[in-house]
């Protein structure tokens, strides 16, 4: 059975419940950091179910969502109001070849964007928080939206790798 979006939208949001989502974030890139270094690297590039992606799969996805967020969040600085596209991210790990990209790599880049973005983040003048963009599929998002949102997509995919990873 396939989670709704408004089914899957709470539940990102509800992993942040009465959490910082900026601490959150900051955090990230240890935790994954010392999840995949802790891993045997076969491990890595197990898929938990058919469709399902490796832990390899799941931080270039990272890396990628982190460069998507970083250009929504200075295009809707530069205009707001701005729509925002969406992208197919079932599409973007086939296309992209996201199990053939080195985990380290993939790591490093995750590691690199995610600092540029809480720099930014840390220069907010505080009504710039409540810029926002039309996304394509999800309507009216602010940048503290969007801060709110990757902290809870951080945590749902954390727990898919300690998942995987529990055989090690």
């Amino acid at each position: 059975m396939t989670e709704s979006f408004e089914a899957y939208k709470k539940r990102i949001l509800d992993y942040v419940k009465g959490r910082n989502p900026l601490e959150l974030q900051a955090q990230m890139p240890c935790i994954l950091e010392s999840l995949i270094k802790s891993a045997h690297p076969e491990r890595l590039l197990i898929n938990p179910s058919p469709g399902k992606w490796s832990v390899t799969e799941i931080v270039a996805h990272l890396a990628d969502d982190e460069l998507v967020g970083a250009y929504r969040i200075r295009t809707i600085l530069s205009k707001p109001g701005t729509d925002i596209q969406a992208f197919d991210q079932a599409e973007w790990a086939i296309r992209g070849k996201y199990r053939e990209i080195p985990v380290d790599d993939s790591l490093a880049l995750f590691k690199r964007l995610r600092l540029a973005n809480m720099h930014l983040f840390d220069l907010l003048e505080q009504e710039q928080w409540d810029y926002y963009g039309i996304h394509a599929e999800r309507g009216i998002e602010s940048i503290r939206d969007i801060a709110l949102y990757y902290a809870g997509h951080d945590i749902n995919h954390l727990r898919q790798i300690e998942e995987i990873l529990k055989g090690d």
